[in-house]
C-alpha cells in the first residue's frame, strides 16, 4: 500500500500550435510585397512612357499591335465605338517585310559577287583579269566596273572591238549572273580625246561599246529579257577627274538592278 502511494502521477501537457506568424499570420506580408512590387513596376512604366517622344511611344504601341491589317468599316451601330470597328495600320509590318526582302536580295547579289570571284580564281589568268575589275554593292544594285589598265585595254583603241580579256571577263560574269534573275543595265564611259579634234567620237564610241558588251553577253546565253537599258556616258563622268585622258576612264559598268527598294 505504501509503494503505490510513492508513485508520481503522470502529467500530460498539450501545447497549442498556432499556424502562421503572429496574431494574424504571415500571408499578409507576401501579399503586401506583391502589391509594392506591382506599384513599383507601374510607376516605372509611367516614368518610361513620360520620358520618350511621341514617335517612340507610337513605335512601342505598334510593336504590341497585331501584325495583320483589319479594314475599317462602319456597321451603323450606336455603341461606344459609334459603329466603326477597330482598325490596325499595317504600314509598320509592310516596312519590316520590305526590309527583310531587301536584305535577302542583298545577300543574293553578294552571292553573285562571290561566284564571280570563285570562277575567276579558276582561270589561268586570274590575277591579270581581276586587275580590270571592281565590284561594289550599292542601293541601285551590284555593280561590275570593268576598266582599262595600262597596256591592257578592254577594246581595241578608239573602236568598239572587244579584246580577248573582255571576252573572258564576259564569260565569267555571265556564268556568275545566272545565280539571280535581276535585270541588267549596261553603261560605257570613255577617256577624253584631244580638244583639237573637229568631231569628238566619245558619244558614239561609248554607245557602240555598251552595245558590244550586250552582244558579248547574249553570245554567252544571257537572257535578252533581263537587259533593261544601255547608256553611253561619253567622257562626262571620268573615274580620274584629275586626268580625263587616263586609261582607267575607259570602262564599262554592268549593274544587276535591285527589284526591292527601301
Amino acid at each position: 500500500m505504501e509503494r503505490s502511494d510513492n508513485v508520481r502521477p503522470i502529467i500530460i501537457k498539450r501545447k497549442k500550435v498556432v499556424v502562421g506568424g503572429g496574431h494574424h499570420g504571415g500571408a499578409w506580408k507576401v501579399a503586401y510585397a506583391d502589391f509594392v512590387t506591382a506599384m513599383m513596376a507601374f510607376f516605372l512604366m509611367l516614368w518610361l512612357l513620360g520620358s520618350v517622344s511621341d514617335d517612340e511611344r507610337k513605335g512601342i504601341a505598334d510593336y504590341f499591335s497585331p501584325t495583320f491589317a483589319i479594314d475599317s468599316q462602319s456597321s451603323g451601330g450606336d455603341g461606344a465605338l459609334g459603329g466603326t470597328s477597330i482598325s490596325t495600320v499595317s504600314s509598320v509590318t509592310d516596312k519590316i517585310a520590305t526590309a527583310e526582302a531587301f536584305q535577302s536580295e542583298s545577300q543574293a547579289l553578294q552571292d553573285v559577287s562571290d561566284a564571280f570571284a570563285a570562277l575567276a580564281g579558276e582561270s589561268a589568268h586570274a590575277e591579270q583579269l581581276l586587275k580590270h575589275v571592281n565590284i561594289r554593292l550599292t542601293d541601285e544594285g551590284l555593280v561590275f566596273v570593268l576598266a582599262d589598265i595600262p597596256d591592257s585595254p578592254l577594246f581595241n583603241p578608239d573602236t568598239a572591238t572587244p579584246r580577248p580579256v573582255l571576252e573572258e571577263l564576259t564569260r565569267l560574269m555571265a556564268d556568275a549572273m545566272r545565280v539571280v534573275q535581276n535585270p541588267l543595265a549596261i553603261g560605257a564611259h570613255s577617256q577624253s580625246f584631244p580638244a583639237v579634234l573637229r568631231s569628238n567620237p566619245v558619244w558614239p564610241l561609248t554607245l557602240q561599246r555598251a552595245d558590244a558588251m550586250r552582244e558579248l553577253l547574249l553570245d554567252r546565253e544571257f537572257a535578252p529579257a533581263r537587259l533593261q537599258r544601255l547608256i553611253g556616258h561619253a567622257d562626262r563622268t571620268p573615274a580620274n577627274p584629275d586626268n580625263t585622258m587616263a586609261p582607267e576612264n575607259n570602262r564599262l559598268e554592268l549593274t544587276l538592278l535591285r527589284t526591292i527598294k527601301l
